[in-house]
Parts: structure tokens; C-alpha cells; sequence
């Protein structure tokens, strides 16, 4: 069964449109003339605290059971914080 479709009326293609709106300005830093998207800056500066976090752990002599599951949660849960921190 073929079903044939007509020419899309004004109002859905009005609304169509405004469903495909977006915001205003993404937010971002200029770091040396240069702008970059705020989630980047969060998840570069969630990987540092990571290994300040890693070095931490070292120095104080902590064995951890799943290191492989440790480090990945700890850099997205600084990446959320800071995320939030942000832009709050």
C-alpha cells in the first residue's frame, strides 16, 4: 500500500521550524583568542583532577579493587561537578 502524501501546509512547516530552533549562543571560554565549547574545557579539566585524584591515591598507598571502572567514573563525576558549577 503506497500512501502519497501532499504539499506540507504553512503551519507545519512553521512548526516545524520553531521545533528546530536552538539556543541562543552555546556557551564557551576564550582561551587565547580562540573559543572553545564549555564541555571541553570541563572534560580536559575533569581529566587533570583525575590525576591529581590518581596521585593522591598513589601517595597515600590505596590499592583499588577496579581501577578500570575507578578512573572513568571519577573523571566523568568531576566533568558533571564542574559541568554544573559552571552553569548553574
Amino acid at each position: 500500500m503506497i500512501i502519497k502524501l501532499g504539499r506540507p501546509s504553512r503551519l507545519g512547516l512553521s512548526l516545524a521550524l520553531m521545533f528546530c530552533t536552538g539556543c541562543s549562543r552555546a556557551p564557551s571560554f576564550e582561551i587565547l583568542g580562540s573559543f572553545f565549547p564549555a564541555w571541553l574545557v570541563c572534560l580536559a579539566l575533569g581529566f587533570v583532577f583525575t590525576a591529581v585524584a590518581h596521585s593522591a591515591l598513589s601517595s597515600a598507598r590505596v590499592v583499588l579493587a577496579v581501577p578500570i571502572l575507578t578512573y572513568p567514573s571519577l573523571a566523568a563525576l568531576f566533568t558533571f561537578a564542574l559541568w554544573l558549577s559552571f552553569f548553574r
